[in-house]
């Protein structure tokens, strides 16, 4: 495995870490088999997203007898509501989720505490205002809870603000072959490395949509990671795995030869930007009336996928429904049917993609709900 030092903090970590959101809903037998692989393959960067108990219950026991191991980055602005994803900025909630998560991670500090979606200018003055969340995170810094501040986000302009404040030390962003084109990418990256920020790449896949797109070629793990870490001020990726057979997909990078890592043959298919296509992440949640975008969204497009329709930026007002067949998918216990949107546009204020939820919600019920 590969070392680099995270910015200026100066501690080497593993340059192919482990993103563990897919990792929640999994029995605990598979996260400690998949955490500890990891770990016995060299990497010690996990980062817990999550505030579901289950989820750190299941973690505290993979990393138990390894925390000396490990650097752990863990998040606040990250609740819950009924098993769903939500977004929080109360001071008081984010201090109880994060003595909540030390206490299910069996550990007395995260190495690094992210503060969570930080995606507009507005959101940034937010969490930046005294008495607010970034000061929170100061004073668990203090108190030894949080050996170093970071955050996280998808857009630029707020991105930038952050690194260049010199209040942050770790910046996580949404890098991969796909999405990197669009203005202003490239420039946070550049930042990071001027200003010695840690860059720690979230999304390296592009949620696996880099996987689906056939039409433009086959792409390997290994490849999308390479090019990932081969961009100025990366420290390292963070891919989302949810079995061993991903993992050591994805570990496979230590040990590949240049040929295997050689994405330049490819990258000239993936000079898009993907906004508008959703990448399953629920930071669109809570729905008022409990629906699960990401799942609904995702058995959307794995139906548009077996049709042969396209799936990509188009608008979901493109497709037409009568032309797909596909068998009638029921939503999971805790969702709600794609029918039951009332379309408020909640869900379209929080995500960081612009995604037309609605309409895919139109669609959704008109294709997976037929009887």
């Amino acid at each position: 495995m590969e070392y680099r030092k995270l910015g200026r903090i100066g501690l080497d970590v593993s340059v192919v870490g482990l993103g563990t959101e897919y990792l929640n809903k999994k029995p605990r037998k598979t996260v400690v088999s998949v955490v500890r692989e990891a770990i016995e393959q060299g990497v010690n960067y996990f980062d817990v997203v999550f505030a579901f108990p289950d989820y750190r219950d299941n973690l505290g026991a993979a990393f138990e007898g390894y925390r000396d191991r490990v650097f752990l980055a863990g998040h606040i602005c990250t609740g819950e509501t009924n098993g769903h994803y939500r977004m929080t900025r109360d001071v008081a909630e984010n201090e109880a989720l994060f003595f909540d998560l030390l206490s299910r991670l069996h550990t007395d500090h995260v190495d690094v505490l992210f503060i969570q979606m930080v995606n507009s200018m507005e959101g940034y003055q937010e969490v930046m205002k005294p008495g607010g969340v970034m000061d929170l995170a100061r004073r668990f810094q203090r108190e030894g809870k949080a050996r170093f501040i970071g955050m996280s986000g998808h857009r630029p302009p707020a991105a930038l603000e952050a690194v260049e404040s010199g209040q942050v030390d770790v910046w996580m962003f949404p890098i991969n072959l796909a999405w990197d084109f669009a203005p202003g990418r490239k420039e946070v990256f550049q930042a990071c490395a001027e200003h010695n920020v840690g860059l720690v790449a979230m999304k390296p896949f592009a949620g696996g949509k880099l996987f689906q797109q056939k039409d433009r070629g086959s792409i390997t793990p290994v490849q999308c990671l390479h090019y990932v870490l081969s961009q100025p001020g990366v420290t390292a990726a963070v891919p989302g795995l949810k079995n061993l057979k991903q993992l050591n997909a994805a570990l496979h990078y230590a040990e590949a030869t240049q040929e295997e890592k050689d994405y330049l043959p490819i990258l000239a298919a993936f000079q898009q930007d993907v906004e508008g296509n959703c990448v399953y992440c629920n930071h669109c949640l809570p729905c008022p009336v409990g629906i699960d975008v990401g799942s609904v969204i995702r058995k959307l497009d794995r139906a548009l996928k077996a049709s042969g329709e396209p799936s990509g930026q188009a608008r979901a007002s493109f497709y037409n429904p009568s032309r797909i067949r596909s068998p009638k998918e029921k939503p999971t216990e805790r969702s709600a049917a794609a029918s039951d949107c009332i379309e408020c546009g909640e869900c379209v204020e929080r995500c960081p993609f612009d995604v037309d939820i609605i309409s895919k919600m139109q669609l959704a019920a008109e294709l997976l709900e037929a009887g």
